[in-house]
C-alpha cells in the first residue's frame, strides 16, 4: 500500500487530488475508504472514497480512477477534517451514492465478500430500528487510519521485536491480509511479511500489535515480494499489486 500514497486520482471529468491514506475495520481488516487529499479544491474537507468508487489503475500515469465526477465529489456529504467518521454519516455517504451498505449483511461487504454494486445486501432485522446510540455519535471505533498504525510495534508477549512498516492487501476484497515488518537489530533489520490472522490484538494506547507467534516463526516468515498483474482494482479488476510472498503457517487471531 506504501507505494499508492501520492498517486494521483482521477475523477471522470478531471482530477480530483491524490491518495493519502486508507481507513481500515480493525475487526476484520478491510479497507472501507481512501481518503483523498484535495489541496486547494475542498480546504477544510476530508474526501472519504468507498472501493464502489475506485476504478482501474493508470499504471504508467501513476493514476487511480474513480467512477465519479467532481461534481458528485464536492456535492456528497462532508465531513471535517478533524471529525471521527460516525455511522450516521456513513449512512449519509451510502444513500447519496445509491451504494448498499456494508455493514447490513453477514458478509464482508454486507452481501458479499468483494465491493459489488450488483448485489444488494439485506438490510438485518435489528438495524431497521435500531436508533442512534453513544457510539454512531462518538463515531466508529473500528476505522482506524493506515498512516496512524504504520510505525506501531511488533510484540510477541512483553517483548518488541520490530515495527509495521507496510500493508499488503488484496486487490479484489480490499482486505489486508498480511503487514510488513521491519525487525531489530536480532534480525539484521530485515522486512519480512506476516499474515493478518496471526494478530491477538492492538493496543491503540500503547501503539503496539501483539501476535501469536514465536520469535523463530517471525525469523522465518518470508520477504516481501510485490508483482504488478493485469486486472482492474475491482471485482470486474488494470494493473494491481498483489504479494508473491507465501504466507507462513497462520494462527487464528482477531484485532481488538
Amino acid at each position: 500500500m506504501e507505494q499508492l500514497y501520492g498517486d494521483k486520482l482521477g475523477a471522470t471529468d478531471g482530477a480530483l487530488g491524490e491518495v493519502k491514506d486508507f481507513y481500515f475495520d480493525d475487526q476484520n481488516w478491510a479497507i472501507r475508504y481512501l481518503v483523498a487529499d484535495t489541496g486547494s479544491w475542498l480546504p477544510g474537507r476530508r474526501v472519504l472514497l468507498s472501493p464502489y468508487s475506485l476504478g482501474r489503475l493508470d499504471q504508467p500515469e501513476n493514476i487511480l480512477r474513480v467512477k465519479l465526477t467532481r461534481k458528485q465529489i464536492e456535492n456528497s456529504p462532508s465531513i471535517d477534517a478533524h471529525k471521527p467518521v460516525s455511522r450516521q454519516y456513513e449512512e449519509a455517504y451510502y444513500q447519496y451514492f445509491g451504494w448498499p451498505s456494508y455493514w447490513q449483511g453477514d458478509a464482508l461487504w454486507g452481501a458479499t465478500e468483494f465491493p459489488d454494486l450488483t448485489v444488494s445486501a439485506q438490510p438485518k432485522a435489528d438495524s431497521l430500528t435500531a436508533r442512534p446510540d453513544a457510539r454512531v455519535e462518538r463515531g466508529d471505533p473500528h476505522l482506524r487510519s493506515a498512516q496512524a498504525v504504520k510505525g506501531y510495534q511488533i510484540s510477541i508477549g512483553n517483548k518488541n521485536l520490530g515495527h509495521v512498516c507496510d500493508f499488503m492487501m488484496d486487490a479484489q476484497s480490499w482486505v489486508i491480509g498480511q503487514l510488513v515488518i521491519r525487525t531489530g537489530h536480532r534480525l539484521s533489520g530485515k522486512e519480512v511479511v506476516i499474515p493478518t490472522k496471526m494478530v491477538e490484538r492492538i493496543s491503540y494506547v500503547d501503539s503496539t500489535i501483539f501476535v501469536t507467534m514465536t520469535e523463530d516463526n517471525l525469523e522465518q516468515s518470508p520477504g516481501r515480494q510485490l508483482q504488478m498483474v493485469d486486472g482492474p482494482v475491482s471485482p470486474e479488476s488494470s494493473k494491481t499489486m498483489k504479494s508473491a510472498a507465501v504466507s507462513p503457517p497462520m494462527l487464528t487471531g482477531k484485532a481488538k
